[in-house]
């Protein structure tokens, strides 16, 4: 499936212009298609090449994908760096940024996605490190089916946004769809105790989802570069597989009906 990119730069209450990123998947013939939404949610790092590819790589089985730029209140859309400079600077602002904020940027990558005519309406959110800890309470909006949270910082905690004091565990009832929650067993940023404790509150809750700990996986294990050795793509793939069986589960799709018109193929390299 080819995917067309773009970008909508909404502005916020929080402060600044957010950019949300879209990835929009096209088919050949079927000029009244619908498709589900993903949002995507960055590491600490915005909008990096690695989450690019995970965004592309989703588009491609069928669902448009916003992927927003945390940080409007304090800079730019572009990625940070990862090195030291740019690792501190996340890490400063993940803590600055307020939690109103952090949800504002999800109301709004919800919206944008709903409000495209070529969107079914059905959402689902997903992310990695601080990306995950926002899928999760993207979540908490009743427009979101599914959500898959790989290696959520920060939730064990309760030490996300402004005050380091965040209210995720308390609010997980507000959860109506199915969650898939990812971590390494060998992830040193969130230790067995605080995997059981989000495990026990998912279940005291009633919520509907699978939590999967691979063996020998460590935290950033899903991204392909610069993950200081940690990246295994095999168990990327198989993680990425069940992304797939969730949200073709519970988002769906609907082509519309053929035109049975046949493109020209552009004669370039």
């Amino acid at each position: 499936m080819l995917i067309q990119e773009s970008h909508q730069d909404v502005p916020t209450k929080a402060g600044g212009t957010m950019r949300i990123f879209i990835f929009h998947p096209t088919i050949p013939n079927y000029p009244k298609a619908k498709f589900p939404g993903v949002v995507v949610f960055s590491e600490i790092y915005q909008v990096t090449g690695p989450v690019q590819r995970f965004a592309r790589q989703i588009a491609s089985h069928g669902y448009i994908v916003a992927a927003p730029s945390s940080y409007h209140e304090f800079t730019g859309p572009e990625p940070l760096a990862y090195d030291g400079p740019g690792t501190d600077a996340g890490n400063a602002w993940k803590i600055e940024k307020t939690i109103a904020g952090y949800d504002e940027d999800a109301t709004l990558s919800i919206d944008a996605l709903a409000g495209l005519p070529t969107c079914n309406g059905r959402i689902g959110a997903t992310g990695m490190c601080l990306g995950g800890h926002l899928a999760f309470r993207c979540a908490f909006d009743a427009r979101v089916r599914a959500a898959v949270c790989y290696f959520a910082t920060d939730i064990h905690s309760r030490s996300l946004g402004k005050g380091k004091a965040d209210d995720s565990l308390q609010r997980v009832k507000d959860i109506k769809g199915e969650l898939v929650i990812i971590f390494g067993k060998r992830d040193n940023h969130v230790p067995p105790e605080g995997r059981d404790l989000i495990r026990k509150a998912l279940h005291e809750a009633g919520t509907t989802f699978s939590f999967y700990e691979p063996a020998w996986a460590q935290h950033a294990f899903i991204r392909d570069e610069l993950s200081k050795g940690r990246y295994d793509p095999a168990l990327a793939g198989i993680c990425f597989q069940m992304l797939l069986e969730l949200f073709g589960r519970t988002l769906n799709g609907d082509l519309g009906p053929a035109s049975g018109e046949v493109g020209e193929v552009e004669d370039v390299c």
